[in-house]
């Protein structure tokens, strides 16, 4: 079955949110994105306006999650893909429109898109400054995208509540959001942030978090980047004892045709472990992509006073992909 349709307030109507000791719904703990893992952002065509898998492509996606996940434990050593340990039956993450595909971009979105295409360690480059490279390459922001999706790992998320505030702590580049309740006013709208100026109250369970203020810098999907005109609707409301349901409404006219909403559930994992992101501390991205464009624009010029071909660029799927044929390979684990 489903996960989705084994969430308490679907099977029992008398089922009862949790309630903090002031009143307010209970969100705090430990939530993750695992679960997400392997639902499209967007919805096959094929599907039209369904929202759920049938039978058959359920277990399909059951089996490849299973099978991911064993090896996962068994045979990956090397950024291990964290699964979890739910099937959820969400033929995307996009819920609206009722295709359940991103909108279009508008011309200007395509552009700014197209403009940033190279941007980041796993772009073509060249790496000339720090700013060819992304903002979670330089372990600055991942922006709201945190709590939309699974990645590679680190996908936890903290809630914490006081009766004036809430506050979200996503893992990975640990960012932290504090998003007041008591009814104050926006920031002046020259104050902008990775994450926005957010403001939230309860609708009922519903826990309503409005955002603007966004910088340029950022992307919500589609592949480009937001402009600061990007808007945000959050509704996060507790379904189960394991389960939050999280949707975000995006509406940037400048980026895309028409606003959508991203639908994501937040679960609890065994064991969860929330570890600290000293992503500065490992981060050789943006010293290892410069100093590897200088090696590369050296190579080019001796080509050229040689006067032999010049030699081709290594792109990043290669250099993280298997080993080249006769490389060779020893355990680590062996101390050798």
């Amino acid at each position: 079955m489903p996960a989705e349709n084994r969430a308490a307030a679907y099977l029992d109507s008398k089922w009862r949110v949790p309630r903090t000791s002031w009143g307010h719904p209970s969100l705090a703990g430990t939530w993750s994105t695992d679960d997400m893992r392997g639902i499209p952002v967007d919805r096959p065509e094929a599907l039209g306006t369904q929202e759920s898998l049938g039978e058959r492509e359920f277990v399909e996606r059951a089996k490849r999650q299973q099978a991911g996940s064993e090896h996962a434990a068994n045979v990956q050593t090397f950024h291990r893909v964290a699964y979890g340990t739910r099937v959820f039956g969400f033929s995307s993450l996009v819920v609206d429109p009722p295709n359940g595909r991103t909108p279009a971009l508008t011309p200007d979105g395509r552009a700014r898109a197209a403009a940033q295409a190279g941007n980041g360690s796993f772009g073509p480059g060249p790496f000339d400054t720090f700013e060819d490279f992304s903002l979670y390459d330089r372990c600055i922001a991942r922006g709201l995208n945190a709590g939309m999706s699974a990645v590679l790992y680190g996908n936890g998320i903290v809630i914490a509540q006081s009766p004036d505030s809430v506050t979200i702590t996503y893992e990975m580049v640990h960012e932290t959001r504090v998003i007041p309740l008591d009814g104050r006013a926006q920031l002046a709208p020259t104050v902008a942030q990775y994450n926005g100026n957010s403001r939230g109250h309860w609708d009922g369970d519903t826990l309503v978090v409005e955002t603007s203020g966004f910088t340029d810098k950022t992307s919500l999907g589609g592949g480009a980047p937001n402009t600061t005109s990007l808007r945000t609707t959050e509704r996060i409301r507790r379904v189960a004892p394991e389960m939050i349901d999280y949707r975000i409404t995006v509406d940037d006219p400048r980026t895309y045709t028409a606003p959508f909403i991203v639908r994501a559930m937040w679960t609890t994992q065994p064991g969860y472990d929330v570890y600290e992101y000293s992503c500065h501390e490992g981060n050789f991205a943006v010293g290892g992509g410069l100093a590897g464009e200088r090696a590369y624009e050296r190579e080019v010029a001796e080509a050229e006073r040689n006067g032999l071909p010049i030699p081709r660029r290594a792109t990043m799927s290669e250099i993280y992909g298997a080993p080249r044929e006769g490389a060779e390979v020893f355990d680590i684990n062996q101390g050798e």
